[in-house]
């Protein structure tokens, strides 16, 4: 990115879910290398259905919340439809201190630019993380 506080993130899968954890996984691999970094806990949460990319920001914004206030952050991601059209996320997470540090941590999901949608190939997006 131009701006040296921005990084940008794209991913793609065949299905809405599977992006999501694919998006999960590249914000993760920005800033912390969690090779080796052990089972740790499961964690799972629902995000509610919304416009365009909303559930995908609130999963993303779900890890820099996890991160601030619990210090963990995770190292498997499985994603499934929720019963209101959200999303139903599952984790593997580890302590923070537990993985390497790579890069900066972002500090928030940026709107600017978002693009969330499907093609005839799949799903893909592309977001850009402010750190």
């Amino acid at each position: 990115m131009p701006h040296t506080a921005d990084v940008r993130i794209e991913a793609w899968a065949p299905d809405r879910e599977g992006c999501v954890a694919e998006a999960v996984t590249a914000m993760v691999e920005t800033f912390a290398d969690t090779c080796g970094a052990g089972e740790g806990a499961e964690v799972t949460f629902d995000v509610p259905a919304g416009a365009d990319g909303d559930p995908l920001v609130g999963v993303l914004d779900e890890v820099i919340f996890r991160l601030e206030t619990e210090g963990v952050l995770p190292v498997a991601t499985d994603v499934t439809a929720g019963p209101d059209g959200g999303l139903r996320v599952r984790w593997r997470v580890v302590a923070a201190d537990a993985v390497e540090p790579v890069g900066a941590v972002p500090k928030a999901v940026s709107l600017h630019g978002l693009r969330f949608d499907r093609d005839e190939a799949g799903w893909s997006c592309a977001v850009t993380l402010d750190v």
